[in-house]
């Protein structure tokens, strides 16, 4: 299965989720945010960098609910960073 590039704008946005996550995160560990949401602490650090820019919806929502944000206020964040 052959994936289509990505867009600028597509990479862009994972660049923001990844520092909206990152600074969400604050103090606590990759490794102590990961296993809270089941995801690997690679997955983790592959979306906080950018180098995953289009996750998969769920595992959005599982670091969401590990970081205690919701999803609107994640998607409102998103936005306002973009502006």
């Amino acid at each position: 299965m052959v994936r289509t590039p990505l867009t600028p704008e597509e990479h862009e946005r994972g660049e923001r989720l990844g520092r909206l996550l990152r600074e969400a995160r604050g103090g606590r560990s990759m490794a102590e945010v990961a296993a809270s949401a089941r995801i690997s602490p690679e997955t983790l650090r592959k979306i906080e960098t950018g180098r995953a820019p289009t996750p998969a919806f769920f595992t959005v929502a599982a670091l969401a609910r590990a970081l205690g944000l919701s999803m609107d206020e994640l998607a409102g964040l998103c936005e306002l960073a973009g502006v």
